[in-house]
């Protein structure tokens, strides 16, 4: 991730950037780009609102000057498309003298400034000059901002890949506000260091950053984790016990596995972010709370409120923005930056040489698919420079699971039933089945107790005793 891996670097450079004119007419366009140029400014050209969008995705200008009216397209269109792609680029619009309120228009929707034709050349320099050193100005602050973040301990992301640039553009946008953000991603891609990163750039970071795993804690202890208790409020509670909303007061709750939540207690954290406050378990009391909170989940949360396990509403409130961490599988190299950086740390953390990479070993790194993500990747290089003796780590330090074999995907429950026959049959040896495995579940759960299991079933006992003789279970 670029910009997060380049906040320990000191004295960062700000880029420069083109400015883009988009224009159908070629004199006008020319007259443009040679008064620009005599200033050192690199040019960017477009005819219409397709070749304006293809220049600002590639071409990464740090201005865009647009006529409004195009042969395909028009600078409207230009306008919102470049502010899609990146909220904080200039844009300024030109337009002819009588069509001024079509650029005071476009200015409420985002324009910079305008231009009114004929283009006084002295003009437009003083205006791309101030468009250019406002871009200056917001890339300083992102950076000094992420630099003074590292200082505070801000983890490094690291990576350069497409995907994960996206995502640390996305990440420094919502640091900036106060909303709630959701980070999906498989298990072990990291979601928590995302989170954490997220934090130390936003406003909140001289507060606490307070996480909880909401799969790992049982399900009867989690709302007291989560909200507090009051002195008495259960057997056992000595006193009173202040919840992880209540801590992270001025700072940042990380809801890890939100997916995990049990419903009930879905509805009371809907109300705490809602209504910002919350009643510790067994109080009557409203704590309110400031505290913003970023969720993470490796389940698909959209399949889980289909399924009425998860509440829409919630999931509403809690994907204002959501952020898709990519697998490593999809990140191309970024395995092997990966690599050699763990590599790197567990040599000095385990005061070994530094240790090198064979050319073999980077093939299977490259070649593996990595189930386990980044975490997977982790733990193997930990690993091989625990077992290698000499200077190069070489492919049977790696001993990577399932080498050279591909993972497939579960087989499904279907393919092991017997659909031959009538519909009637079919059904018929299906419903055996399930009968059949049903009662032996439940006559183990009940250690054979058959009262207990017909209990549990909901059937006579009777029945049961029927039932166990028709399908000839040994109990």
């Amino acid at each position: 991730m670029g910009a997060i891996v380049s906040a320990g670097v000191s004295a960062p450079q700000v880029p420069t950037f083109p400015v883009l004119i988009v224009e159908d007419r070629d004199s006008l366009r020319t007259m443009l780009r040679h008064a620009l140029e005599n200033q050192a400014h690199p040019v960017l050209e477009a005819r219409d609102e397709n070749e304006a969008l293809v220049q600002i995705r590639q071409g990464r200008p740090a201005v865009v000057l647009t006529d409004l009216k195009l042969p395909v397209g028009d600078g409207f269109g230009v306008l919102r498309a470049a502010k899609e792609i990146d909220p904080d680029l200039p844009v300024v619009v030109m337009t002819a003298y009588g069509s001024i309120q079509d650029a005071v228009v476009a200015m409420r929707e985002g324009a910079m400034d305008f231009l009114a034709k004929p283009v006084d050349p002295e003009h437009l320099i003083l205006m791309v000059g101030r468009a250019i050193a406002q871009r200056r100005m917001q890339a300083e602050y992102v950076l000094l901002k992420e630099e003074l973040a590292a200082r505070r301990g801000a983890p490094r992301i690291i990576g350069e890949d497409a995907q994960l640039r996206q995502v640390s553009q996305q990440l420094r946008r919502a640091a900036a506000t106060d909303t709630t953000v959701l980070i999906e991603g498989e298990s072990g891609t990291g979601k928590e260091l995302f989170a954490r990163a997220l934090h130390a750039l936003s406003p909140r970071a001289e507060g606490p950053f307070v996480a909880i795993n909401c799969a790992a804690i049982p399900e009867n202890l989690l709302e007291t984790e989560l909200f507090g208790h009051e002195k008495g409020a259960f057997t056992g509670a000595s006193a009173r016990k202040l919840g992880r909303f209540e801590v992270a007061h001025r700072g940042t709750l990380f809801l890890d596995e939100i997916g995990e939540l049990p419903l009930l207690l879905q509805a009371k954290i809907l109300r705490a972010l809602e209504l910002k406050q919350f009643e510790r378990v067994g109080g009557t009391q409203s704590i309110h709370v400031d505290a913003r909170v970023v969720a993470a989940t490796n389940r698909q949360l959209r399949v889980l409120v289909a399924e009425r396990r998860f509440r829409e509403d919630l999931y509403f409130r809690l994907s204002v923005f959501p952020i898709v961490v990519p697998p490593l599988r999809e990140r191309g190299d970024d395995v092997l930056t990966l690599a050699r950086h763990f590599v790197d740390r567990y040599c000095r953390e385990l005061n070994k040489k530094l240790l090198t990479l064979s050319p073999a070993s980077l093939d299977e790194l490259r070649a593996y698919q990595w189930p386990g993500n980044v975490r997977e990747l982790q733990n193997c290089m930990e690993r091989a420079v625990i077992l290698c003796d000499g200077d190069t780590i070489h492919p049977r330090h790696l001993n990577v699971s399932f080498k050279g074999a591909t993972v497939l995907a579960p087989a499904s429950p279907w393919e092991q039933i017997d659909l031959s026959g009538t519909l009637p049959d079919a059904l018929s040896r299906v419903s055996a089945e399930v009968e059949r495995r049903k009662i032996i579940s439940a006559l183990r759960e009940h250690a054979g107790d058959k009262v207990q299991a017909a209990s549990a079933l909901q059937i006579g006992y009777k029945t049961l005793t029927n039932k166990i003789r028709e399908h000839a279970l040994d109990v």
